[in-house]
């Protein structure tokens, strides 16, 4: 390009370029680092890293393979040197390897358009694991009380250094080794048996559960219940066994069953349902197990009322009239009533009120109380009148009149004659002996007979009683005893012998000949009349009459002289 005087002139000027021409070299076989064999940690992530170094052109590309199949996922990175070239090639892969990789081979190949075919640099992966663990039982499934044999097998790199066994998370004290021999129980079903496998890398457990089975064992007994009449009452037990145990439901000694199951429901319950209801599983498969538990129903009800047996009284003598009560909740209050008066407790003139404890009744009835009237110097309108025994609870009151069974023949209670001195001469005849506890009655004829009037029912205590000489019963006053009637506390049953020693008491005489007391532990079984007495027994008092328990009220006892 010139200048001249203000024109600018331009030359054109030939440039030539010249090609340059650049080889094509194939890559050299990669490196795999840390190769040929690689030892990785199973589960615990990793990289290989494949690279190509050289002065290969093109550069080459780098590629993972596995039994002939290309891995993907890989990173491709490259590193430039100075002055524009490529310096190295490096691919890397990341896996997590698992116990199933150990001793598999990788492939990293190297290939570009030099060499398609590229070549290979082969690495075999190494792998160290934690145990890997199977446990088994023989047997399975077992009775109760059987033994078995658990085995704990593992494979490990590196090898095994230690087991531990363990039971419900328990160690099992002095368990070690592969094997373990044990006596099955109930609990086996619920804990299950562990065993843990340790090597340098780690540790792996596993456990299992035996099928133990056992007869039914009681876990929860059913409750008493006490509900009022109307109202519905449940009852519930809890049997464990394995197979699960039948339970069934049925009252004491019925055989009926109510229900089926750990539940027992009953709707509004009425006095008829009180009493005993048990529940009962049946016995395992081997045999063993089962039994029966049991709990009371309690019915709260008004209270039941029932007029006891009183003997026969005479006129102007003592008399005792009785009622037994029954009552759920217990009775608040047993009233005696008659035309001008009542009495609860204590004495109110000629009357006296006494409440005893009574045997149990039916279960689920009730606790039992027998209240007693005592009468004392009986009067004429004694015997025309009704004496009501009334008893009530928070459910309502109940009552039961008793009328007052006068001796036939007592027109007057100063008189000690009885039905025999009357029909027979004294001449040879002893004396009158009142007794209530005899068990002797007088037949149409007014011969004497034995007969128990409670068919066994209750028992009575047959005594050895001397014939006595003197008043017959029936002239005294009442006079309540200066002392309690028994010792301090609640009493047990009703017990008759201090109330027979408020009758006056009689000089006693012993027969000389022709009395006999019976072997039989009932009252008497054989009388033959005496020939003669002996001297007075200065005795301070009479023998009591003993009883056993109160008579009942649909076995009549009667009034006896011998």
């Amino acid at each position: 390009m010139a200048v001249r005087a203000g024109k600018i002139r331009v030359s054109r000027t030939r440039i030539q370029l010249r090609p340059q021409i650049h080889p094509t070299v194939p890559p050299e076989p990669p490196q795999v680092l840390g190769g040929p064999s690689v030892s990785l940690v199973a589960g615990v992530p990793a990289n290989l890293t494949c690279r190509s170094r050289g002065d290969a052109h093109p550069t080459p590309e780098l590629l993972w393979f596995r039994d002939g199949v290309r891995l993907d996922g890989a990173i491709f990175r490259q590193t430039p040197l100075k002055e524009g070239t490529i310096g190295s090639v490096e691919s890397i892969l990341s896996l997590t390897p698992s116990s199933h990789d150990d001793g598999a081979t990788l492939v990293c190949r190297a290939r570009s358009q030099a060499l398609p075919a590229g070549k290979d640099t082969a690495v075999t992966l190494s792998l160290q694991y934690p145990p890997v663990v199977t446990l088994s039982a023989e047997p399975q499934t077992v009775q109760e009380g059987e033994k078995v044999t658990f085995l704990c097998q593992a494979t490990a790199q590196p090898p095994v250094t230690g087991y531990r066994w363990a039971k419900g998370g328990s160690p099992v004290l002095g368990a070690r080794g592969p094997m373990l021999e044990i006596v099955a129980d109930a609990s086996f079903l619920t804990a299950p048996v562990s065993c843990e496998v340790s090597n340098a890398v780690g540790s792996a457990n596993r456990s299992t559960a035996l099928d133990v089975q056992f007869g039914p064992i009681l876990q929860a007994k059913p409750k008493p219940l006490s509900v009022d009449v109307g109202e519905d009452a449940s009852f519930s037990c809890v049997w464990r066994g394995n197979p699960l145990p039948r339970v069934t439901w049925t009252r004491r000694r019925d055989a009926q069953v109510l229900a089926s199951g750990p539940t027992l429901r009953l709707p509004a319950v009425g006095p008829e349902d009180a009493g005993d209801y048990v529940c009962r599983a049946e016995p395992g498969l081997s045999g063993q197990g089962g039994g029966a538990a049991e709990a009371r129903l309690t019915v709260n009800a008004p209270p039941v009322v029932t007029a006891l047996h009183s003997a026969p009284a005479f006129l102007r003598g003592p008399a005792r009239l009785q009622c037994l009560v029954f009552a759920s909740p217990a009775p608040e209050a047993v009233v005696w009533s008659w035309d001008e008066g009542f009495l609860t407790a204590g004495s109110r003139g000629r009357f006296l009120v006494e409440n005893f404890p009574a045997p149990e009744g039916l279960a689920g009835q009730g606790p039992g109380l027998i209240s007693v009237l005592h009468i004392s110097g009986t009067q004429e309108s004694d015997f025309h009148r009704g004496f009501n025994c009334t008893a009530r609870n928070r459910l309502a009151s109940f009552s039961k009149q008793k009328n007052l069974v006068r001796i036939p023949g007592s027109n007057d209670g100063s008189s000690s004659r009885g039905p025999e001195e009357e029909t027979g001469s004294s001449k040879d005849q002893g004396p009158i002996v009142h007794t209530d506890h005899s068990d002797l009655v007088l037949d149409e004829e007014g011969a004497l007979e034995t007969k128990d009037p409670t068919n066994g029912y209750y028992k009575v205590r047959g005594v050895s009683v001397s014939l006595s000489l003197g008043e017959a019963p029936g002239g005294g006053l009442f006079l309540p005893p200066s002392s309690p009637l028994g010792p301090p506390g609640t009493p047990t049953f009703y017990d008759f012998n201090p109330h027979l020693g408020m009758v006056p008491p009689c000089r006693l005489y012993r027969a000389r000949a022709g009395y006999l007391t019976t072997p039989h532990p009932r009252a008497f079984t054989s009388y033959i009349k005496p020939t003669s007495f002996g001297p007075p027994d200065l005795a301070p008092s009479t023998p009591p009459f003993p009883y056993a328990a109160f008579p009942t009220p649909s076995h009549p006892r009667l009034q006896t002289h011998v």
